[in-house]
């Protein structure tokens, strides 16, 4: 199976560039963490599920209004696939994948953009989700996994 991995802290620009690349084929499959993160504090179980995700081809969504796990999904292995998230990049699936991506933006943009997308949902939660997120780049070095670094400016 055909896997693009696609990480990068938040507001870096992941879920745009997933978006553009299934726009232009809609052939991909497109999961984005922020679907299956339980809660705030989900970041590392979801980076453990990415290798079990393509392992299996199976994947549970998180119901964030319900703080519960949501719908399973069944994924095609005749579909070349997306994953895109903070933590899609470990080195367990990075074994897993065709080809990994890392998004880079200096931390101004990327907390411009992140609480222009959410906002005062995600306002509240930025320190909390950000050290989740050193803490996986310390564990895991995803960059350094990456065949190609994306360094994304701010708009305007």
């Amino acid at each position: 199976m055909d896997v693009t991995l696609i990480d990068g802290r938040s507001g870096s620009g992941k879920s745009d560039l997933a978006s553009l690349l299934v726009s232009l084929d809609d052939r991909y499959q497109l999961v984005r963490l922020d679907d299956v993160y339980p809660g705030w504090d989900g970041l590392l179980h979801a980076s453990l599920a990415v290798p079990r995700m393509i392992d299996t081809l199976q994947w549970q969504a998180w119901d964030w209004a319900g703080d519960q796990p949501g719908a399973r999904h069944t994924l095609d292995p005749d579909r070349p696939l997306i994953i895109e998230g903070v933590g899609a990049l470990s080195r367990e699936s990075r074994r897993r994948a065709s080809t990994a991506l890392w998004l880079e933006a200096d931390d101004t943009t990327r907390r411009s953009r992140a609480l222009a997308r959410d906002g005062e949902t995600f306002r509240p939660h930025w320190e909390r989700w950000a050290a989740q997120e050193r803490a996986f780049i310390e564990r895991e070095h995803p960059q350094s996994l990456a065949d190609v670094t994306v360094v994304t400016a701010a708009a305007g």
